[in-house]
């Protein structure tokens, strides 16, 4: 009788056990091996950047990295309605990574050596510069010299910051705001001067529909950009298959699209697609 008591209650604690399995893998992301299996997936994006990563207010999300995520998710096995994506913040990104919050984080991520610490990256996938914009009725910056006199501003963490606090101009006033919209605000009201950041996110900014003709690109190419895919370092599997999928997606003209469908109206003069691994310092 007290045998029988035992199994009975083996039983139920190891069909419990079972239960809690089952339940615990339906709603997590796919395994390291980056398959899906009609599992859910999180990726890291900007939601305020036009043309890179942008959450309209409908709840829709746009632009190039939008899409190179999108074809990547699906590469690895993940449909479009099985994407989650998330903000990420210029200095949340490793954060994220490390703590597992995303599979891979898309985001006007450049590569560095000082991030490369912490994660890996797969690709690049575009090659941008640091540029800056200005109120279109101002003459005043002709030069990166100039902004040592000048209120610029960008985002905490971001790389551009870095590169003007390091090099381009020390001495100018640097103000550092949560995200670009809130840069282009003080802009637009005169709280700052210039917003500096990469090439490609300006471009998306300025061609809005609402801010066309207030602001223009200076043109300077202050830095090189090398946008990659960050994911959690050490995961060599998954950065072999993002690598495989940035590959597929030049060869069969979806990058090209992509380009033309999210940078094409600010006019903005792209770099050819780079080749994976190549670093363009």
């Amino acid at each position: 009788m007290q045998l029988r008591k035992v199994t009975a209650a083996s039983a139920a604690v190891l069909a419990l056990a079972l239960t809690a399995t089952a339940c615990g893998s339906d709603d997590k992301d796919g395994g390291s091996d980056g398959s899906g299996g009609g599992k859910k997936i999180t990726i890291g994006i900007k939601i305020d950047q036009p043309g890179i990563g942008l959450k309209t207010p409908d709840g829709k999300y746009t632009g190039f990295d939008v899409d190179v995520a999108t074809y990547v998710a699906k590469e690895l096995g993940y449909d479009a309605k099985d994407i989650t994506f998330k903000e990420t913040k210029s200095a949340d990104r490793e954060t994220a990574i490390e703590r597992g919050d995303v599979k891979f984080i898309a985001a006007s991520y450049s590569i560095n050596d000082e991030r490369l610490q912490k994660v890996d990256f797969a690709g690049p996938y575009l090659l941008a510069h640091q540029d800056i914009l200005v109120r279109a009725d101002d003459d005043s910056i002709k030069s990166p010299a100039d902004l040592n006199s000048k209120k610029l501003c960008s985002v905490t963490g971001s790389t551009s910051a870095k590169n003007v606090k390091d090099k381009l101009a020390p001495k100018a006033d640097l103000q550092e705001f949560g995200g670009y919209s809130e840069c282009l605000t003080g802009l637009e009201n005169k709280v700052v001067d210039a917003l500096t950041t990469d090439d490609s996110i300006l471009a998306g900014f300025a061609s809005q529909q609402n801010f066309q003709g207030k602001f223009k690109l200076a043109g300077f190419k202050m830095s090189n950009e090398n946008y990659g895919i960050g994911l959690k370092k050490g995961d060599a599997d998954l950065k072999k298959k993002i690598d495989d999928a940035l590959t597929k997606m030049v060869s069969d003209g979806s990058w090209e699209k992509a380009v033309t469908a999210n940078f094409g109206p600010a006019n903005y003069k792209n770099e050819p697609a780079p080749k994976i691994g190549n670093i363009v310092k």
